[in-house]
């Protein structure tokens, strides 16, 4: 069976339908902010606006006056179409539910408006990561709260200012069954923002989930100054494992080397706008890491490392990143022993 590879036409939906955004951080509001200024383009300023729904209402109230979120650029100004709001029975009538959540935080937040999600809303699940304990994915995790709902992935290389800008992107939408992949990559597409529909959902979330943990990598090379050869070793190393893993899971050849995981892997192992990047730059310069912003890899790397274990996978580079967190080994230890590992084949 070859569906998965057809061309799939993406065409402009005749009309917009009513979307909803949960999660008031920079990821969420700049996917609601970009799909708000695409709605209201699309019907002439008359559509319904696009809800972004905040736990805090100080927080909704502060989003809808400024008209811009502290943690995005001063330029990224919120369009007319966006609506703040802390009322989660403003979800009831969303037909699309993209879920902007922490990894860790999914399943409290999930539990908190499942009751007034539309069953047959469809949730698009913009977060992650792999939740601590179980060891789920993101998509099992929303399974065990709302098995009723249709549920797909967004995933790719996108940073929050960027989206929330207006600068172009590309990712991947990744559902169970074609049609919806393609319809859901049509309503969430817009002339800056390309979805590619994919039905490989394992695929996309893994890397989705496991890059992040390589970008800690990434960062602390950079932080302990080894250099730009070792950051592209660090990446092409990286993507191997990468792929050693998706198809330990199912993931396909394609999404690998997609959007979705290579793609991903690049933009957040190669800028500091990266939390994860970013987080592994400040802690090997010793730097004081405690109260920066959310870095999801952090709490991804040693589940990762756990379930990789589990499989008897070999992931050098996760085990060495969950050992340095932990503190039982430094950077400078784990380079070393990384280029002491006996030589092979490349994979």
């Amino acid at each position: 069976m070859k569906q998965h590879k057809q061309n799939i036409v993406l065409r402009a939906a005749a009309t917009e339908p009513e979307i909803a955004v949960i999660g008031g951080g920079a990821w969420g509001t700049a996917l609601a902010a970009m799909l708000a200024a695409k709605q209201q383009a699309a019907a002439g300023g008359a559509a319904a606006p696009v809800m972004l729904y905040c736990r805090r209402a100080e927080q909704a109230a502060e989003l809808n006056a400024a008209r811009r979120h502290p943690a995005l650029p001063p330029e990224c100004v919120l369009p007319a179409g966006f609506k703040a709001t802390a009322a989660a029975a403003a979800l009831a009538r969303a037909e699309i539910v993209l879920v902007a959540l922490p990894a860790q935080a999914l399943r409290a937040g999930l539990q908190a408006v499942k009751a007034h999600i539309a069953p047959q809303a469809k949730l698009v699940l913009c977060s992650k990561g792999i939740e601590r304990g179980s060891g789920k994915f993101m998509t099992q995790v929303t399974a065990d709260i709302m098995p009723q709902h249709n549920i797909a992935v967004l995933s790719g290389p996108s940073f929050a200012a960027d989206v929330a800008c207006g600068r172009p992107a590309a990712v991947t939408l990744a559902a169970a069954a074609a049609p919806m992949a393609a319809e859901l990559a049509a309503h969430l597409s817009s002339a800056v923002f390309r979805c590619y529909a994919s039905t490989d959902i394992i695929g996309a979330e893994l890397g989705g989930a496991l890059k992040n943990v390589l970008a800690l990598a990434a960062g602390m090379a950079a932080g302990r100054s080894f250099g730009a050869s070792a950051q592209a070793a660090l990446i092409t190393r990286g993507f191997a494992e990468l792929r050693r893993l998706g198809r330990a899971f199912g993931g396909r050849e394609e999404t690998m080397a997609g959007l979705a995981v290579l793609g991903d892997l690049v933009l957040t192992c190669s800028s500091p706008q990266s939390r994860n990047y970013a987080y592994g730059l400040a802690l090997a310069r010793g730097e004081d890491v405690t109260g920066r912003p959310l870095a999801e890899g952090v709490a991804t790397a040693p589940v990762a490392a756990a379930l990789c274990r589990r499989h008897r996978l070999e992931a050098p580079l996760i085990f060495m990143v969950a050992a340095v967190l932990a503190g039982k080994i430094t950077i400078d230890a784990a380079a070393r022993e990384f280029f002491a590992r006996p030589l092979k084949f490349e994979d």
